[in-house]
């Protein structure tokens, strides 16, 4: 399970830099971006991914010019993915990391903290099918965006509830609907979303194996869930 195997990891890492003398202190920081001395170095070479979806066969990097795309980070990405790869109008989803320093990082590296990145969800849809804002309300109900750098059991810089647009009218859009979740969500007892919303920052392609994984494994770890609040996207109040 990826909570199990990516707490293992985690630990490792830390217990390496009390090793070198680090405070016990450091055991229990919380996550933190890495500053720009801080982040590892990565590489020029493309983590080799898949070629193709392993559901409906599109090239995962062939979009066509009609399309439109948009990136949200909303915890695992295994469990992200599969709400949107299935929505009429969706052409393709990819799994990848954006959002942090490092160029072409492995998911060991994201996983360490060290590379600042965010697990990413980059969807290719067709605007004359779907909207961007009913992505938005797939986004916003599906995970809790009040939580900081972390999704229920998954701690890390990489969980983090972020949504990276494509031009203004997304930017837009995303902080607007912002703004209306946030008022269901207090009325429900919930605190202040932390989501950040930016410029679509580089897309880096996860490898094969993270790609479309919870078709490959449908009863692989997925650590997603939502508040059970509804955003009110296209609903007259």
């Amino acid at each position: 399970m990826k909570g199990i195997s990516l707490a293992f990891y985690s630990t490792y890492i830390e217990l390496r830099k009390y090793q070198k003398g680090d405070s016990m202190l450091e055991l229990f920081r919380k996550p933190a971006m890495p500053g720009q001395d801080e982040a590892l170095r990565g590489r020029q070479e493309a983590i080799p991914t898949a070629d193709a979806h392993f559901i409906n066969g599109r090239p995962l990097d062939e979009i066509p010019d009609h399309l439109e795309k948009a990136m949200f980070g909303m915890g695992c990405f295994w469990g992200v993915e599969r709400m949107f790869w299935s929505l009429p109008g969706v052409w393709v989803t990819a799994v990848g990391y954006a959002g942090g320093q490092t160029p072409n990082a492995t998911y060991q590296e994201v996983c360490s903290g060290g590379t600042g990145h965010n697990e990413v969800v980059l969807v290719a849809f067709d605007p004359a099918q779907i909207s961007y804002d009913a992505l938005l309300k797939v986004f916003w109900e599906g995970h809790d965006p009040t939580q900081g750098m972390r999704q229920g059991n998954d701690v890390g810089t990489q969980y983090r509830s972020g949504v990276y647009t494509y031009g203004e009218d997304q930017k837009i859009a995303a902080e607007a609907t912002k703004v209306e979740f946030q008022t269901r969500l207090s009325q429900a007892g919930y605190g202040p979303i932390t989501t950040e919303i930016q410029s679509a920052p580089t897309f880096y392609y996860a490898e094969d194996y993270h790609q479309q994984y919870l078709a490959k494994n449908p009863s692989g770890y997925c650590g997603i869930g939502g508040t059970g609040v509804t955003c009110p996207i296209g609903v007259n109040a």
